[in-house]
């Protein structure tokens, strides 16, 4: 942490989508640096501010801003789609545009404003091969030799779906941190248990990796997407029902679309002595 920081205070906001809630470090004026421990830190919602994921915001040359994520055990996540979708929406309106590029580990992504509060952003084309999600050998991501025959999709982080007749009635705390670690996932998993409600509608539940149960999930929301597509379950534009709330998806040529509402609760200052104490 900069000595700036320690003297005054660092800013942040947060925000969730859904349900699924951020902490946002703005550093392209602060020069703020988030170290894995600072991260854990701040996840802590007893005695930190509490997130299911963090998200630092950058300059970069080629785009309106970048962004870094940490998962709430302090480990670095590629995407977080929701937190990327409320970022947007923010900087949108702060500097009144209609559409706005974002870097994240998975490239350049757009983002435009939907209309109605609603905020779109492509998140990229899905990886469907075993090196890109990644896996640790060559198998049928499509079908995977785990029991429920999941499906392996890379949205710049790796995520493993099940198709289960009612996915209210799965014990997440017990099947996700299971399936999370399994030795397929070199990198662990975030894990998805879904049921198909109707042709273009899912219902869906989400454990993510390095944090836990949530309410929302968007790259996972665009992975079970991709997932039930291939399976012919549905076809390549949804609405998902998460336990936060409806997101919709749209898997097209140009990537797969988020779209959903965004929310920033409030503003605040971690102060001196709780981050010299980190």
């Amino acid at each position: 942490m900069s000595d700036d920081a320690l003297q005054t205070g660092l800013p942040f906001m947060k925000m969730h989508g859904l349900g699924n809630d951020f902490v946002v470090i703005d550093a392209r004026e602060t020069g703020a640096e988030v170290t894995a421990p600072l991260a854990r830190a701040l996840a802590d919602r007893h005695r930190g501010v509490g997130f299911d994921q963090l998200a630092v915001i950058l300059q970069d040359t080629g785009a309106d801003l970048r962004l870094v994520f940490h998962n709430a055990d302090g480990s670095l996540s590629a995407a977080c789609g929701n937190a990327t979708r409320c970022i947007a929406r923010w900087e949108m309106d702060r500097r009144g545009l209609s559409a706005l590029t974002l870097r994240t580990e998975r490239g350049l992504l757009q983002a435009l404003d939907a209309g109605g509060g609603l905020t779109s952003v492509n998140m990229g084309q899905p990886s469907l091969d075993w090196q890109g999600i990644p896996l640790a050998r060559a198998v049928d991501t499509s079908n995977l030799p785990i029991e429920g025959a999941p499906v392996a999709t890379g949205m710049g982080n790796p995520h493993c779906t099940f198709f289960v007749e009612d996915a209210e009635a799965v014990d997440l705390a017990a099947e996700g941190p299971e399936v999370e670690h399994h030795p397929l996932f070199p990198e662990r998993t975030n894990v998805q248990f879904a049921h198909v409600i109707g042709p273009d509608h899912l219902r869906m539940r989400v454990w993510e990796r390095g944090t836990g149960i949530t309410l929302a999930s968007g790259s996972s929301s665009c992975a079970v997407a991709v997932a039930a597509a291939r399976r012919g379950l549905t076809g390549r534009r949804v609405r998902i029902t998460l336990d936060g709330g409806d997101i919709w998806i749209d898997w097209r040529e140009d990537g797969v679309w988020m779209t959903g509402p965004t929310a920033h609760v409030f503003s605040g200052v971690l102060t001196p002595d709780w981050l010299g104490a980190v």
